[in-house]
């Protein structure tokens, strides 16, 4: 797949290990570290999904809000080893597609990967398919 995710979490051997995971799917993945790199990569190219480390970055409702708002059609998973986000209510069920525990389960997140893939989304943020529900 030419298209790629973009896994964006600040420990460097995370990062490595979920980005060798996607290759060995055949998936084409980018890794970063920090969300200003997010920013430039995405003003550079396009990406499928993007997936970020919750508890690696300064992520919160503001900042998930702008993305979205300037990525309206971008899947965004979120990983985290905290099951709830009281700083995160606000977009949790709206903005995130998926939110998955730490360190993921292979088959739950390429079943989620392979889902976001299978319904990508035309630039309005609207599904190319109909019925497309994501995990969450």
């Amino acid at each position: 797949m030419d298209t790629p995710i973009v896994v964006v979490d600040a420990d460097k051997n995370q990062c490595e290990k979920l980005c060798a995971l996607l290759r060995q799917e055949n998936y084409r993945a980018i890794e970063l570290h920090s969300l200003p790199n997010l920013k430039k990569i995405l003003q550079e190219t396009s990406c499928r999904v993007v997936i970020m480390d919750l508890d690696s970055l300064p992520v919160d409702n503001l900042f998930i809000k702008e993305f979205r708002r300037q990525n309206p059609g971008l899947p965004v998973m979120v990983l985290s080893s905290r099951s709830f986000h009281p700083e995160l209510e606000q977009v949790m069920s709206k903005y995130i597609c998926a939110c998955l525990r730490k360190p993921p389960d292979p088959e739950e997140l390429l079943y989620c990967i392979k889902s976001f893939c299978e319904n990508e989304h035309d630039p309005s943020g609207a599904p190319k398919g109909e019925g497309t529900e994501y995990a969450k």
